[in-house]
């Protein structure tokens, strides 16, 4: 009698291209004796496996239960067709069609095997500096679309040798079916242009170690790298890219080195190891010039993650180069970062000394990845490399939808169905280049995804440039726009995946957002789903007088507040010695007048003006610095038995939380010569207990809570004010996969903007 035989064909969707599924199906369906097929198309990875019923049914779970470390299986569809008989397993071609979907893989770091051969001066690709596999390699960044496979990618400008083509072919080979796949014969090539004697990479190693800065052409853009430990190199660097103070990340060869310059814990370490490769925001700096981060106690730490940075570090038997690299975005500041060889050329002129490059198109610029840990959880800090564009499940299905994000920290999403894609970040659109990445990383997005957005949604900023760019792009298609604040509270809630009718308690706590009363709002109490939200009570309002001239000038925020507060004629407070007499005048005029002033309920504003009452920071260089040092200073630090304490104004709806106590005491402690991180620890712990104090009073409104604006990406401020409200028993949401300033705004927008 004949064995019972089934046929199933599964259709898998996810992250299944670019990441080693078909020669796991082969290999799997090897192993249980299976005849059939795999293949991409336009869905996913489609299956057909036919076998003894039991053995179908084994692969079956070890598709779903078991797939490839870097695969992310959304779904799997099955279905028994007819049985066709024949012998053997076989990966076919791949197809097309419309109404489907993939999702294309982030870039991934190096992995251990790949590691290995680079050392083995017997392996053939000893010392190649593009050597991949299925597990690991660029993605994303050369990737012009989908299907996932080497035609589609910029290695189609490279024909693969014979050996190669061989290994591309065996489904017992570790590059059985990797699209980069190359060799010394076949692949891309190394160039560098500077001075100095020698090959590509013991020209910038030598370059490097007498202290000269080198554009070094990475996965998803230009790097520029010195010496971390030479002080003139590393003060050099600063000066050309006219990066003030703003702190430096530092690239080193391994884990072990890693431990030289910071505090890594188990959790860092798996984060900095594991294959997104991200830069980690740690404590600690040894050994290294001071000017790398400046005023800040901690450091952004990362590993190397490709063959070329392993190579510039030295292998064994060389002579080492520098073993702790800064390593920043190719661009002068403000810039998008450079990808393209010749504006690399043309753009970092003046800023490299040396250029070491090669000939494998990157397709779509992306800049390295920010995380931090928060006690052991991960905070997003900029999401790019390693994560984009990885989707996101949407708790409640969209339309077709383009959201285009904020004007700072920009990402775009589209949305279509229960999927979100986030953009690579794009950075601050202040300028043309900006705004021309902009365009490119979006229409990038959609041909990738396959959306077609039937709208477009912005943020309610009338003058964002963002915003601005939606009108003049929609055509005939319909512009939404979402309040900043509303769009925060909804991206939050949506990466915990809340429903279309719950309700939270949002703390919106930020820099800059417009309010629909004209005023700048970023001290926010809301009570929020996606549909809408309800203003229960905001940061009472001050002047900002000149706005950006009083965001980089701290003190003006700080007389602000002492005017508010009715200490405007305080005497030996540093803001006030700081600010030129002239400017004080003027100033004095405006906060009387009105002249030229926008009322703010900014928390990131007070953060500012504490920061310079108490005498750390007047002026800043970059975004959030003043607060950035006020943390640094804060950390640790015992606040004593003196607390200081936000009153709240009942006579108002919304109620008004009145920072002027809080003033008053700042002011008390700096007179009386109490050091600033003291003063910063009161402070620190007054904002986290005024949110306990909020959710403890609206909490008949809902007992989530959710934490979001840019002010959460202070580890003091965050940490304290989670573990208070736990304490008190309400449920918490923070950020995890996405960062809580405007980074992940575009999520939001996609939610709050189809929820209406």
């Amino acid at each position: 009698m004949t064995a019972a035989r089934l046929r199933r064909r599964l259709l898998v969707r996810g992250v299944v291209q670019g990441v080693g599924f078909r020669p796991f199906v082969y290999t799997t369906a090897a192993e249980f004796a299976l005849t059939g097929r795999v293949y991409n198309d336009s869905s996913g990875v489609v299956v057909e496996v036919e076998g003894a019923p039991a053995e179908v049914d084994a692969f079956s779970r070890r598709l779903r239960e078991r797939p490839p470390p870097l695969a992310v299986v959304e779904s799997v569809e099955e279905h028994t067709v007819a049985v066709r008989g024949g012998t053997g397993f076989h990966i076919a071609d791949t197809t097309r069609h419309d109404g489907g979907r993939t999702l294309a893989s982030p870039d991934v770091a190096i992995c251990a095997d790949c590691v290995a051969e680079l050392r083995d001066p017997a392996d053939r690709r000893y010392r190649h500096p593009f050597i991949t596999c299925t597990n690991c390699g660029p993605r994303f960044t050369i990737i012009a679309s989908l299907p996932y496979d080497r035609a589609r990618t910029s290695m189609a400008d490279f024909a693969m040798c014979p050996r190669c083509a061989t290994e591309y072919h065996d489904p017992a080979d570790r590059r059985f079916h990797a699209q980069p796949i190359a060799c010394p014969d076949c692949g891309p090539r190394l160039t560098y242009h500077g001075p100095g004697p020698g090959d590509p990479i013991t020209a910038a190693r030598n370059l490097l170690r007498d202290g000269g800065i080198l554009a070094v052409k990475g996965i998803g853009g230009y790097h520029l790298a010195c010496d971390a430990t030479d002080e003139a190199a590393v003060a050099r660097l600063r000066h050309r890219k006219r990066r003030g103070d703003k702190p430096f990340a530092v690239m080193v060869p391994d884990l072990e080195r890693a431990r030289t310059v910071a505090d890594v814990d188990a959790r860092a370490a798996t984060l900095l190891t594991g294959p997104q490769r991200p830069i980690v925001l740690l404590g600690g700096r040894m050994t290294l010039a001071e000017s790398v981060a400046p005023g800040i106690p901690d450091l952004g730490v990362l590993l190397a993650y490709t063959p070329l940075h392993l190579l510039l570090f030295g292998l064994p038997g060389d002579e080492p180069g520098p073993q702790h690299l800064v390593m920043t975005s190719g661009n002068r500041g403000g810039e998008p970062i450079c990808y393209d060889d010749r504006d690399a050329r043309t753009g970092l002129a003046g800023l490299a000394d040396a250029w070491l490059s090669h000939d494998r198109r990157i397709l779509v610029p992306c800049d390295d990845s920010v995380v931090r840990l928060v006690d052991g959880e991960e905070l997003p800090v900029r999401r790019s490399r390693g994560y984009a564009p990885l989707p996101l499940t949407l708790p409640t299905p969209v339309p077709p939808t383009l959201a285009v994000g904020a004007d700072l920290k920009n990402t775009s999403a589209v949305g279509d169905g229960r999927y979100a894609w986030l953009s690579q970040h794009i950075g601050d659109m202040d300028d043309l280049a900006t705004l021309r990445a902009f365009d490119d990383a979006t229409a990038h997005l959609c041909a990738l995804t396959g959306v077609r957005p039937e709208h477009l949604i912005a943020d309610a900023h009338p003058r964002y440039r963002s915003t601005r760019w939606a009108h003049e792009h929609a055509g005939t298609r319909p512009v939404r726009t979402v309040q900043h604040h509303h769009a925060h509270i909804a991206a939050v809630m949506g990466e915990h995946g809340l429903g279309a009718e719950d309700t939270v308690l949002g703390i919106a706590f930020d820099g800059t957002g417009f309010g629909p009363d004209d005023a700048i709002w970023g001290g926010e109490v809301l009570a929020a789903g996606y549909k809408g939200y309800r203003r229960l009570a905001h940061l009472k309002y001050v002047p900002l007088a000149g706005g950006d001239a009083s965001v980089h000038r701290p003190y003006r925020m700080a007389l602000a507040h002492l005017w508010a507060a009715g200490l405007d004629r305080a005497e030996g407070i540093p803001s006030v010695r700081a600010c030129p007499a002239d400017e004080r005048a003027i100033l004095s005029h405006q906060f009387r007048t009105g002249l030229g002033c926008v009322p703010t309920s900014s928390m990131g504003r007070l953060f500012d003006a504490v920061s310079s009452l108490a005498g750390v920071r007047h002026r800043v260089d970059y975004e959030a610095q003043a607060a950035i040092e006020f943390e640094g200073r804060s950390r640790g630090v015992d606040p004593g038995a003196r607390r200081y304490r936000f009153t709240m104004d009942h006579s108002t709806d919304p109620v008004g939380i009145d920072p002027a106590p809080v003033i008053a005491e700042v002011v008390t402690d700096v007179l009386t010569g109490i050091p600033a991180g003291v003063i910063g620890a009161r402070f620190h712990a007054a904002v986290a207990g005024s949110i306990v104090e909020l959710a403890a009073e609206f909490a008949a409104e809902t007992t989530a809570v959710a934490l979001t604006g840019g002010v959460f990406q202070n580890a003091l401020l965050l940490s304290t004010a989670r573990r208070l409200l736990r304490e008190k028993g309400f449920h918490v949401i923070t950020h995890r996969r996405l960062p809580p300033n405007d980074g992940g705004l575009s999520f939001g927008q996609l939610l709050a903007g189809n929820a209406g």
